[in-house]
């Protein structure tokens, strides 16, 4: 067996890995990005080229050179606000080679509100659950959850927006269940931007018990009818009462003093001149 044999492979491998060829590129991990508006993103320029001799970063935006060795180059970028893409470029060997990482710009959903409208409500009668996020971006990359303990009892998924944050809100219409009063109601937001280089966001509301009540049987409507106009009765006969009562007893006042004037008239004309 030649002795190239055995090392020929491994010969082939490095020599791929070294030495530059048409098409090169500086690999660059990831190739896409996500950052939270406004916060910086630490870029890491590699080249695969032995003996580079420019490793730099082009970009619109603000950066500072954090770090530099042999083969790479770590950059801040700072203060990034919107959707931007940056050029890792070096030369090897006289060739110009770069590489573009595709940077997305996102605002979490950093309040999840939830409203049941009405809070209190009688079993076989509808109610509404709202949920929204005040701000989200991208808007197409979110999913609105409703919750009832831990079953969906909704989802909402939205288009594509502005690059600005955005409300989002999630609307259900229900009937009320004598159940439903057993467990409360949420809201899952997540923000997924896994396609784009990054992770999953999530966010859960502040959960809300909905009241719900039984409607009052007929017999208890017609108990609360009777005990109410019986109650009425009684208190329109004792202010009857007292009304009358005031008018006889002014009656009396008069006939007394009547009576009075007549007795004090007699003797007056009973007296001898």
């Amino acid at each position: 067996m030649s002795p190239f044999g055995f090392w020929g492979l491994p010969a082939a491998l490095l020599a791929l890995l070294y030495c530059p060829g048409s098409g090169e590129k500086a690999p660059l991990q990831p190739e896409q990005a996500t950052v939270k508006r406004g916060e910086p993103y630490k870029v890491n320029c590699t080249s695969s080229c032995p003996h580079p001799q420019i490793i730099g970063l082009e970009t619109t935006l603000n950066k500072v050179e954090l770090q530099k060795h042999a083969q790479w180059t770590e950059f801040l970028v700072l203060n990034v606000s919107q959707d931007t893409v940056m050029y890792c470029h070096f030369t090897c060997s006289g060739k110009q080679m770069s590489n573009t990482i595709s940077v997305r710009v996102f605002h979490p959903p950093e309040q999840v509100l939830l409203e049941l409208q009405p809070a209190w409500v009688t079993v076989g009668r509808p109610f509404t659950i709202v949920c929204s996020v005040p701000a989200v971006a991208p808007l197409e990359k979110l999913t609105l959850t409703l919750l009832h303990g831990k079953k969906p009892l909704h989802t909402q998924t939205f288009g594509s927006g502005k690059d600005d944050p955005q409300e989002a809100t999630a609307t259900h219409n229900a009937t009320a269940h004598k159940e439903d009063g057993h467990h409360n109601f949420s809201c899952r937001a997540e923000l997924d931007l896994r396609s784009l280089g990054g992770d999953v966001i999530r966010r859960v509301s502040e959960a809300q018990a909905l009241q719900v009540y039984e409607p009052m049987q007929d017999n208890q409507m017609v108990l609360i009818t009777v005990v109410s106009v019986l109650l009425f009765l009684f208190v329109t006969s004792v202010l009857l009462c007292f009304i009358f009562g005031q008018q006889w007893h002014q009656r009396r006042r008069r006939t007394y003093r009547v009576q009075e004037a007549w007795r004090i008239l007699r003797r007056t004309w009973a007296q001898p001149t």
